[in-house]
């Protein structure tokens, strides 16, 4: 599949401008002096809906059968899919109905429908919305746009990963790691793929917060198992992930390491990044930051690049965890 992928990576990222943004590889100065690494921050954040996200939608979108488009999408996300999808859906004026999990926050849902998707909220976790999503697309004869689950999605999120590998090469910069937050596994599954054929010296470094470990745990026991999850500032990268998740096969071939970060770790490096870069960015994006800054012995004097991952955090909330 990685070749195919690779194919699909490459129409994408060719086909789907100018809808998706070039977003900039960024030195960051100051986290480069605290690290002792050439620390180069892929702003994701600076996509449109404030996400890597509308990659991928916008992909999938673009591929629809005209009988496809004329009859909607149904997808699940309480947040930064939901609304990459809602975006590509719009400016296709195809019907995009978005299923989301009843704990997500209602500022989360008016976001959806100011994109001018429906929502449907569904009492139960985020995995429960996902599942009753696509049983629902079966009934209504729809198309089903899974987070991760979907190879023109994960083609689209690959696209950030050819930047990175163009954006590199034309600062002549040679990475040797590249940080990426991980939940479902559609961004690092994408981005990983890319850097293989065009960096492959770069490891891949995947990173969980240490509360929300589905993937990561399966990983580790060879096959997709259910994982407690426990509440994590980083909602980007929790729940559970589908049985039949293409993600993790890829994510064997793909992964170089690991990194799992605690709440504490991912909140301060939160605090650090707007500190340094004046960003202020959501959980996911702190996960990779925190990773980065617990494995820069082992980076000292090369150059690495970290995901951030998207914005998308309610200003309270994000108060509340750079306190």
């Amino acid at each position: 599949m990685n070749h195919d992928l690779y194919e699909r990576i490459t129409d994408a990222h060719l086909l789907t401008r100018p809808q998706v943004l070039v977003t900039p590889l960024s030195h960051s100065p100051l986290l480069s002096t605290m690290t002792g690494c050439q620390v180069y921050l892929k702003c994701e954040h600076l996509q449109h809906t404030g996400s890597f996200k509308f990659r991928g939608a916008t992909n999938k979108i673009r591929l629809l059968s005209a009988e496809e488009q004329t009859k909607g999408v149904i997808t699940a996300s309480s947040g930064n899919h939901g609304q990459g999808i809602a975006l590509a859906g719009r400016l296709k004026n195809i019907p995009v109905t978005v299923y989301v999990a009843s704990n997500a926050s209602e500022l989360k849902h008016d976001a959806i429908r100011a994109l001018g998707a429906q929502v449907v909220v569904v009492d139960g976790t985020p995995l429960e919305a996902e599942l009753e999503a696509s049983r629902q697309a079966k009934l209504q004869g729809k198309t089903f746009v899974s987070p991760y689950n979907d190879v023109e999605v994960i083609a689209g999120q690959g696209t950030a990963g050819m930047e990175i590998a163009e954006q590199a090469a034309e600062a002549e910069v040679e990475l040797a790691a590249t940080f990426i937050a991980v939940g479902g596994g559609g961004l690092i599954s994408g981005i990983g793929t890319a850097l293989h054929y065009h960096s492959p010296h770069t490891k891949i470094v995947g990173c969980w917060p240490s509360n929300a470990t589905s993937l990561y745990s399966s990983l580790a026991a060879g096959k997709i198992i259910d994982v407690e999850e426990f509440d994590t500032i980083s909602d980007g990268t929790a729940g559970g992930i589908e049985p039949d998740s293409i993600t993790f096969e890829l994510c064997q071939h793909i992964l170089s390491d690991t990194c799992l970060v605690t709440e504490a770790e991912i909140k301060a490096a939160m605090r650090l990044l707007a500190q340094t870069d004046r960003w202020m960015v959501e959980g996911a994006a702190g996960v990779a930051v925190a990773s980065l800054l617990k494995q820069a012995p082992l980076y000292q004097g090369q150059a690495v690049a970290v995901v951030i991952c998207g914005k998308n955090i309610l200003l309270d909330k994000f108060i509340d965890a750079v306190k």
